[in-house]
């Protein structure tokens, strides 16, 4: 926000951004306070979302919205599968921001021990990747991912990359008989049963188990990657490519997201300047992304972005990749879901259900158990 300050500054030298920052969870609490008080006259000009809760805000406090119909933002400028995260009734709500596009980081050092490439691992199955991975293991000495116990973050990008959902595009629940959920969670059992994904405690062990080797990589958001280069000293040895798909699945990509937000401007708001503010810096300034790459790590969801020239450098790190670039194509052909107003109650559920799922029960009855346990927080 302080890069784009400067960049609207060069045309409208009197512009001043007031900036607070304040967790997520503290900026919902505070959302939900002043919608239910009616005191809308407390919020700020912009705001930004978290992109899985953007639905349950609009439908359940839509007065503390404006949207973005008269802002001239041309929408076909971001992925549709982050712009469908606040198109709620045809109508936009939110400018997307930082991309929570998926991707694989593997050490290629490691993979060069059994034989592979970064090569290997691209457009290919979950089933060529246990394959790969058991070579892996068996030469390199290391399972090939980590996963924080209890939560189902991967397995809600394996389901997103097959285009599927735990609602429905009306919004009804869509876990107990979700095939392609039923298929993800399988994959996920018998990746740990091989030895391919440890599960860890804490979201610190998550990051050690990557940065200290004790992991060939990792599968999440692009947003991972500040954390895998941590540790310089691993420079060169890393390289990125996309996920692997649901094998057997009509429709199934390598693509997916997990996380990423987007700018809100509140019903409160100088809407002209707000939205032109919005229009001439993240959804119309390459100089912007360019910046904001190198100083904060922010990957655009904006696509011209993925053509400047310092997207197209190549990443030291990532042994000469073009990164950034490749993670803009990427973000292009994620598919668009619906996430529905009861996404983290849903989410949480899965959790629930694959720590049964690890732990021996039936696939099939924990994710029947997953379902009503959804429906009944949803009232």
């Amino acid at each position: 926000m302080q890069e784009a300050e400067k960049i609207y500054q060069k045309d409208h030298p009197d512009f001043k951004l007031e900036i607070t920052e304040m967790a997520w969870d503290d900026v919902q609490q505070k959302l939900t306070t002043l919608a239910q008080s009616q005191d809308f006259d407390q919020l700020p000009d912009i705001f930004l979302m978290q992109n899985m809760a953007t639905q349950k805000n609009i439908e359940g406090y839509p007065d503390i919205f404006s949207d973005y119909e008269k802002s001239g933002i041309d929408f076909s400028e971001f992925p549709e599968s982050v712009v469908n995260y606040s198109l709620y009734e045809d109508v936009h709500y939110g400018l997307p921001f930082d991309a929570g596009t998926s991707i694989g980081a593997w050490r290629t050092d490691f993979l060069e021990q059994a034989g592979y490439t970064i090569d290997d691992l691209t457009d290919i199955t979950w089933s060529k990747f246990i394959e790969i991975g058991k070579e892996v293991k068996a030469k390199a000495g290391k399972p090939m991912l980590s996963s924080t116990a209890g939560a189902s973050d991967f397995i809600m990008e394996m389901i997103q990359s097959a285009g599927s959902s735990i609602f429905t595009d009306s919004g009804e629940v869509n876990i107990a008989n979700n095939e392609v959920l039923l298929k993800a969670t399988e994959i996920y059992k018998q990746l740990v049963d091989e030895g391919l994904v440890i599960e860890v405690n804490s979201w610190d062990e998550y990051v050690a188990s990557f940065t200290s080797e004790q992991v060939v990589g990792t599968i999440n958001g692009v947003w991972i990657s500040g954390s895998i280069q941590t540790a310089t000293e691993q420079s060169g040895k890393w390289a990125v490519t996309n996920l692997p798909a649901i094998d057997g699945v009509d429709g199934a990509t390598n693509y997916s997201a997990n996380g990423g937000s987007s700018w809100i401007i509140s019903s409160n708001a100088n809407y002209d300047l707000a939205a032109d503010f919005l229009k001439s810096t993240f959804a119309g300034s390459t100089e912007l992304y360019d910046t904001i790459l190198s100083s904060s790590g922010a990957i655009a969801n904006w696509i011209p972005a993925g053509k400047s020239a310092v997207y197209n450098e190549p990443v030291e790190f990532y042994g000469g990749q073009t990164v950034y670039a490749d993670v803009v194509d990427f973000g292009k052909k994620v598919p668009s879901i619906n996430t529905g107003v009861y996404y983290y109650e849903g989410r949480d559920a899965i959790s629930a259900a694959v720590t049964q799922i690890v732990g021996g029960a039936d696939p099939a009855e924990a994710l029947k158990s997953a379902e009503e346990t959804t429906k009944f927080a949803m009232g």
